[in-house]
């Protein structure tokens, strides 16, 4: 192995060991953000491209270089298009704990709890689990959109736009087998809810459970990309479960999306 590095002309020392610790930690938390997605085979793939070049080059095969060379000199631009998306979301995380968000350090150790009033948030949580345990009751299908830091970009053209305070018999009414507005998904931004019958992109990852339906497929697309948890509630089965940061968990109770929501809303 270090016959490798001194190949390369890289020397062990505190400062390069330090470099090379960094390196090997953002490709592991490259992997966690792709893993599961159809992002990490177009990774691995190219990541092997770059392998067979760097392995043509030692074996001084021209053409072969020449060619992967052209590739890779446009590698970058091509990386930024194929992983807008996940880029997008690892701007996301860092923005959310950026050093004047609400969850950093400065702001803990400057605006203390004692400060701050969330009746607000806790009057959105009340009314939105009234509703979904009420739906859940009676069986009627619902798709919840509930936006913390970043808005929700949806399009507007198959969309409702409405503009209303969160009511729970209000949610209910939109849900409702009968109303125009019952298909696609109700989005919730800040204290209003912001549009109803809203087509959600559905998510293309293959290791999501054969059996769930379009409505659990589109929380977890809205969720893969950006600040956001989406609630389900089943038609089917009349149960409930929510999507966050591109994952899908299933069958839990009123009191655990109560947890969650608070985790979101409250808690940051």
């Amino acid at each position: 192995m270090q016959e490798f590095f001194h190949l390369y002309g890289y020397r062990f020392n505190w400062l390069n060991t330090l470099d090379l610790t960094i390196v090997i930690i953002l490709v592991i938390q490259l992997y966690r953000l792709l893993k599961g997605s159809l992002a990490f085979n177009i990774f691995v793939g190219l990541l092997m491209i770059y392998l067979v070049y760097f392995l043509v080059e030692r074996l001084r095969m021209p053409i072969l270089t020449t060619i992967l060379q052209s590739f890779i000199n446009v590698g970058l631009i091509a990386i930024i298009i194929i992983f807008q998306p996940e880029i997008r979301k690892f701007l996301l995380v860092l923005g959310k704990k950026a050093p004047l968000s609400k969850d950093s350090f400065f702001t803990k150790l400057f605006l203390p709890d004692k400060f701050k009033s969330y009746k607000e948030e806790e009057n959105i949580i009340n009314e939105v689990i009234t509703a979904v345990g009420r739906m859940a009751g009676s069986r009627t299908g619902a798709l919840i959109v509930v936006a913390n830091t970043y808005r929700v970009k949806f399009d507007t053209a198959s969309s409702i736009l409405l503009d209303s305070n969160i009511n729970a018999k209000l949610l209910e009414s939109i849900f409702a087998k009968a109303s125009p507005l019952h298909d696609g998904a109700l989005i919730i931004v800040g204290n209003k809810i912001l549009a109803a019958k809203v087509i959600l992109p559905v998510s293309e990852n293959p290791d999501l459970p054969h059996r769930i339906g379009l409505r659990h497929r589109s929380a977890v697309g809205i969720t893969e990309h950006s600040d956001n948890i989406a609630l389900i509630v089943s038609e089917e089965r009349g149960t409930i479960s929510y999507a966050q940061d591109g994952k899908l968990v299933q069958d839990i109770s009123l009191e655990e999306l109560k947890v969650k929501m608070y985790e979101v809303l409250v808690d940051g």
